[in-house]
């Protein structure tokens, strides 16, 4: 049993290291490059930028790959952090992530093929300005990509929120914090769909509730999983 105890601990910090990895290289697109590279509202400025900056813009696609690699890491190790927990919610944890994992792979290509575009290496028939506004049409779509994947970010929380609540070793405020922040991400995502003009203000009120995943990196990767009567 104390075997299996340390073994959950190092998993539990292993979990915790990779979320921070997933979260750090997710965040460097997000809010490093995208705003030295996109201006709003501005189509052409933002393929210049994507031309002055390319080597920025490139390396923005990679990490995006690398995170989704890291995201494949980090569920598997949930999977064996949590399957004593609940078998069934581990594995829906494990479906509800690696669905959104090729989508991403295909976005990369998409932002490649838009450099080549904006370079004249492809659709060399163009003018520059059409090639410039195919380029930015091929990046809107992985924009939009991203607000139709915006569901399964919110999903693939349920089962994990799931399964911390039910677990002895993780504080249960956590699991329901978890199921607020996924239920943001639902919200947000019928906003990005249904109703757009309300998505701001849902995501300026639902804030605070999605730091939920933060919370829980921040758990794992300091305090790893409490001892509890029911494990030992």
């Amino acid at each position: 049993m104390a075997n299996n105890i340390n073994s959950l601990k190092k998993t539990a910090r292993l979990s915790g290291l990779l979320f921070f990895l997933w979260i750090v290289t997710g965040f460097y697109g997000m809010f490093f490059v995208s705003p030295k590279v996109f201006v709003s509202g501005d189509f052409v400025a933002s393929a210049e930028n994507i031309l002055k900056h390319e080597t920025l813009f490139r390396t923005s696609i990679y990490s995006a790959l690398i995170t989704n690699g890291i995201w494949i890491l980090l569920v598997w190790t949930f999977y064996y952090l949590f399957r004593t927990v609940s078998e069934r919610y581990s594995k829906l944890l494990v479906v509800s992530v690696i669905v959104q994992v090729p989508v991403a792979f295909v976005q990369g290509g998409l932002s490649i093929a838009s450099i080549a575009t904006l370079k004249g290496e492809i659709m060399t028939s163009l003018e520059l300005v059409q090639r410039q506004d195919l380029a930015i049409s091929v990046l809107k779509i992985n924009d939009y990509c991203v607000s139709a994947l915006v569901l399964f970010y919110g999903l693939w929380l349920f089962p994990l929120a799931i399964l911390v609540y039910k677990s002895d070793f993780i504080p249960r405020f956590l699991g329901v914090w978890l199921i607020i922040n996924g239920a943001v991400y639902v919200l947000l995502s019928f906003a990005n769909t249904v109703l757009p003009e309300y998505k701001n203000i849902i995501f300026t009120y639902g804030m605070p509730a999605m730091f939920g995943e933060l919370v829980l990196m921040l758990w794992l990767l300091i305090f790893g999983i409490r001892e509890r009567k029911s494990i030992q």
